[in-house]
C-alpha cells in the first residue's frame, strides 16, 4: 500500500517529530497518520463528522489547539483565509509546523508564501498534493482574529460557509417561508444562522433548535441570534435525534464533502428531516437547480411542491412525511 505524504516525510524525508504531544488540526475522517504513534496525537476538530470519527478511532480529541505543543500538522482545508489561520495559530503554539494538502485545495501557493517569509523549505510532492514543515516564523499578521460583523449585518469568521454575503439559495427560501409557522422549529444545517433568524421572525415560532455541524458557524450563529427561543446544537444534522418531533424543519443543505458535487448529503439531510417531523410536519428546502432531489423527497413526503427559486435554485415545501 503507498504511503502518505506524512509516512513518507517520517520514514524517508528526514522529517523528526520533537518529543512531545502532536496535534492534527481539522483531519478529515479517512486522514492517514501513517506511522505517526497515535498515543501522542490530539485530534482538533471543528467539524462534528471528523470529531466523532476520531472519537470511534479510540483517538484524543479536542475542539481547541493546545498550548506547548511538539508539533502541530495543519491538514489545510478548501478556505485560504483559514489555512492561512490555523498555519498562524500553530505556529504560535506548536515548536514545529506541518502543512499538508491537496494541489485543487492551494497547498503549492500556502507552500510558496511560507517560503517568502522563511526561506528555503523541506517538502514531500506526492498524490496530487505537498507537505512541507518548519520551525519558528512569525504569522500574526495571518490570524483571522474574532468574528467580525459584515456589511449584511452578520458576524461571520474565516472557514465558514458564505462568510462575505448572505447566500442566494438561503435567502430565496427566506422569502419563500409563509407568514406564520409551526411552534416548534429546526434549522437543519443553520450556518451563521441566516434562515434560522428569518424563521423567529414569523409568527407562531415558540422554539427553534439550530442543528450544525461547523463550530465555527454555530459559534456566530450564537452571536448573530439573541432570542431565548433559540437553541445551538453542534451536531450533524444527519443524525440528529430531536426529544420532541419538530412541526416544521427549514434547510439549505450542504451537497459536497470535496470539490465535487454529492447529491446523497443532500438525500441523508431530506431523510434526517422526515424521521424529526410530525406526522403533519413541514419541511421547507432550498437547492441548486441541478440537484436531483425530487425523488428523494417524493419517497419520504405525502405532498411536494416547487413553491419558488429561479434559474439557479429551486424551493420545495414537503409535507405529512410517510411514517
Amino acid at each position: 500500500m503507498s504511503q502518505s505524504r506524512l509516512s513518507t516525510a517520517l520514514d524517508h524525508e528526514g522529517l523528526v517529530l520533537p518529543e512531545g504531544p502532536v496535534a492534527v488540526m481539522r483531519a478529515p475522517e479517512g486522514y492517514d497518520l501513517g506511522s505517526l504513534d497515535t498515543g501522542r496525537a490530539i485530534m482538533v476538530h471543528g467539524f462534528r463528522p471528523d470529531y466523532e470519527a476520531s472519537e470511534r478511532a479510540g483517538l484524543s480529541v479536542a475542539t481547541d489547539l493546545p498550548d506547548d505543543l511538539a508539533a502541530a500538522i495543519v491538514v489545510v482545508p478548501r478556505a485560504k483565509t483559514l489555512a492561512r489561520d490555523m498555519i498562524a495559530e500553530a505556529a504560535s503554539k506548536a515548536r514545529l509546523v506541518i502543512v499538508d494538502g491537496q494541489k485543487t485545495d492551494g497547498i503549492d501557493s500556502l507552500f510558496k508564501e511560507c517560503r517568502a517569509r522563511l526561506g528555503n523549505l523541506p517538502s514531500v510532492t506526492k498524490a496530487h498534493g505537498r507537505l512541507f514543515w518548519f520551525e519558528g516564523g512569525d504569522f500574526g499578521d495571518w490570524k483571522a482574529g474574532a468574528p467580525q460583523k459584515g456589511s449584511h449585518g452578520y458576524f461571520t469568521t474565516a472557514g465558514v460557509f458564505s462568510d462575505g454575503e448572505i447566500d442566494k439559495a438561503s435567502a430565496h427560501l427566506a422569502s419563500a417561508l409563509p407568514a406564520k409557522l409551526p411552534a416548534r422549529m429546526a434549522d437543519y444545517g443553520a450556518g451563521w444562522g441566516y434562515l434560522s433568524k428569518a424563521v423567529l421572525a414569523r409568527e407562531g415560532v415558540e422554539h427553534l433548535d439550530l442543528i450544525e455541524a461547523e463550530l465555527r458557524s454555530l459559534d456566530c450563529s450564537r452571536l448573530n441570534i439573541d432570542d431565548t427561543r433559540a437553541a445551538f446544537h453542534w451536531a450533524d444534522a444527519t443524525k440528529w435525534k430531536p426529544a420532541t418531533a419538530y412541526g416544521g424543519i427549514v434547510m439549505n443543505p450542504p451537497f459536497h464533502t470535496s470539490r465535487a458535487a454529492d447529491p446523497g448529503l443532500g438525500r441523508a439531510f431530506i431523510a434526517a428531516a422526515a424521521r424529526s417531523l410530525t406526522p403533519s410536519g413541514h419541511l421547507w428546502m432550498v437547492a441548486n437547480r441541478h440537484l436531483p432531489y425530487e425523488a428523494a423527497l417524493r419517497d419520504l413526503f405525502r405532498e411536494v411542491a416547487e413553491t419558488g427559486g429561479d434559474g439557479a435554485f429551486k424551493v420545495f415545501h414537503a409535507s405529512r412525511p410517510k411514517k
